[in-house]
């Protein structure tokens, strides 16, 4: 592979990462209780709790919404991270990355 296709290949992943941080993804659990904002580089971006549906006398099932939520939203993350960098990974495979 010449260095100007490394190049090009190179700045098509940059594209791709600064498309991937723009990228938000929202899960919602406890039927609308939590809901977690991630983007396509899994950075969370927001965590919202919804106080109707806290039952202060049952944190537990606050914190399982929330650690549902978070789990869902890095999954679906990383499914869309790889979604997109799936056609450039033989690719990089020339390069040595």
């Amino acid at each position: 592979m010449s260095r100007f296709d490394q190049a090009k290949m190179l700045m098509k992943v940059k594209k791709i990462q600064k498309e991937l941080q723009n990228e938000i993804i929202t899960v919602e659990a406890g039927d609308g209780a939590v809901r977690v904002e991630i983007n396509g580089e899994q950075a969370i971006k927001k965590v919202r709790i919804d106080p109707e549906y806290v039952d202060l006398d049952d944190i537990g099932q606050l914190e399982r919404w929330i650690e549902d939520a978070i789990k869902t939203a890095i999954k679906q993350s990383q499914k869309m991270a790889a979604d997109k960098m799936q056609p450039m990974m033989g690719a990089l495979g020339n390069l040595g990355l």
